[in-house]
């Protein structure tokens, strides 16, 4: 599934370096407590994109309040709206495509592995996608 969430009033809080690090490092702490496969990310200044699955049993919603109040409470105050986006993919390899050049979209880079803070740029352990 590919998952989409927005700052609050689209303020680029990931803008901040240290501030997109930390939305990547709860990634990876809350993936401990509540467990996911995370086949690939991206932190953009204003919104996150993630894409993974979520195993029988688990439940999106309380991987993504976890998630979020895990970098507020880093970043030390509130920063996300209240929703977020689901949608079902049918092909892993064109969600992660279309998330990996989203910073070469916005400008923020020439190639997608340049952005920092994607998984694109293999500084992040991220699972494989299963072979179907």
């Amino acid at each position: 599934m590919l998952i989409t969430t927005n700052t609050r009033q689209r303020e680029p809080i990931f803008a901040d370096y240290a501030c997109a690090r930390e939305a990547i490092e709860s990634l990876y702490r809350v993936q401990m407590f509540t467990p996911f496969f995370l086949f690939g990310f991206v932190i953009m200044p204003d919104h996150c994109h993630f894409v993974l699955n979520v195993p029988e049993g688990g439940s999106i919603s309380k991987i993504m309040c976890a998630y979020k109040r895990s970098v507020c409470f880093e970043i030390g105050k509130p920063i996300w709206q209240s929703r977020f986006h689901v949608k079902i993919l049918d092909d892993v390899a064109a969600a992660l495509r279309y998330v990996h050049f989203n910073p070469v979209k916005k400008n923020l880079c020439e190639q997608i592995d340049e952005y920092p803070w994607s998984s694109a740029s293999g500084r992040w352990d991220i699972s494989e996608i299963p072979v179907l």
